[in-house]
């Protein structure tokens, strides 16, 4: 029996066993080295990745998201009224996947001379901040019964200023 490290297993890290899974997933397709690829960095927010597909037409591929995952699928099917003397260029097919952050949107993707691209957005993430109030019993005695914690962002609490 082996025992696997977990690199999310301190106390300080609750709810991250998704992330978890995803790492494994990742780890899993590293391996995948057709077709080539890029990724590229398109103003602010913008991400761009560009695969090397050449012989591949728009028919030919499938761009798709699966939950966070943005699967690209192509398929080539071959001429059978070709005869080849030399075949360097094989017709074949692959599965090339990334795993998408929460909120990153496919815009487009766009096939011009053998390089396929999909353009992505991240939007910018805007710092949160919320107080949250912290009630005390009477006298050591809850007065009102069991207290909860509102954490709900739609909460109205006044600013705790220690002071």
């Amino acid at each position: 029996m082996t025992t696997r490290l977990s690199l999310f297993n301190s106390p300080f890290l609750l709810g991250f066993d998704q992330f978890e899974r995803t790492l494994d997933r990742i780890a899993k397709s590293a391996n995948e080295g057709y077709p080539p690829y890029n990724i590229e960095q398109i103003g602010e927010d913008g991400l761009r990745i560009t695969l090397a597909v050449a012989g591949f037409t728009s028919d030919d591929l499938q761009v798709q998201t699966e939950d966070n995952q943005l699967v690209i699928r192509g398929k080539q099917s071959d001429d059978r009224n070709r005869l080849y003397l030399h075949r360097g260029i094989a017709a074949r097919q692959f599965q090339r996947s990334f795993v998408l952050a929460d909120g990153i949107e496919v815009i487009g993707a766009t096939l011009d001379n053998g390089l396929l691209h999909i353009d992505l957005r991240r939007p910018v993430p805007e710092p949160k901040v919320r107080t949250i109030k912290i009630g005390t019993p009477q006298n050591g005695v809850d007065a009102d019964g069991p207290q909860t914690i509102d954490v709900s962002p739609d909460a109205r609490v006044p600013d705790a200023r220690i002071g």
